[in-house]
Order: structure tokens, then C-alpha cells, then sequence
């Protein structure tokens, strides 16, 4: 496995996040959510904010290395 993270691995993973966060921030505004798992879900939702903005954090950095990489406003909301 390489040591550094294409390109492209970090787009999927932004995009990936941003969908799993957006998932369960719709499934805590549900009355799906049992009221003991509350608070676990809201850690989940956490956990998944702070990988996304992690990944997010990483690929600012590439854009500015690497000015052919769409801005991340662009690649959230393309149609991929």
C-alpha cells in the first residue's frame, strides 16, 4: 500500500463523508432514532464530521500544490 494518498482516494473519501454525514444527520432528525442510542448516534455523527474535515483539511492543501484540482466548493457540489 502507498504511503501517500492519491488525489483521487481523497476526493472519494471527502465525498463519501459528506454523504454519511448528511445521512445521519437526517436519520438524528427522525423519529427513527431510539432514545437510548441518542447520544451514540450523535457520537457517530461526530466522528464522521471530524473525518470529513480532516480529509477536507488535506485537500486544501493539494489545491494549492495543485491548482488543476477542482476547489472544494466545486467538488461538493458537482454531480458526480
Amino acid at each position: 500500500m502507498s504511503e501517500t494518498i492519491s488525489n483521487n482516494a481523497i476526493i472519494y473519501a471527502i465525498l463519501a463523508l459528506n454523504s454519511e454525514v448528511a445521512l445521519q444527520q437526517e436519520y438524528l432528525e427522525s423519529d427513527d432514532v431510539p432514545e437510548d442510542e441518542q447520544e451514540n448516534e450523535e457520537g457517530i455523527l461526530e466522528d464522521l464530521e471530524q473525518s470529513f474535515m480532516e480529509f477536507v483539511d488535506i485537500y486544501k492543501k493539494r489545491c494549492k500544490a495543485d491548482k488543476e484540482l477542482p476547489d472544494l466548493d466545486e467538488l461538493l457540489n458537482s454531480q458526480i
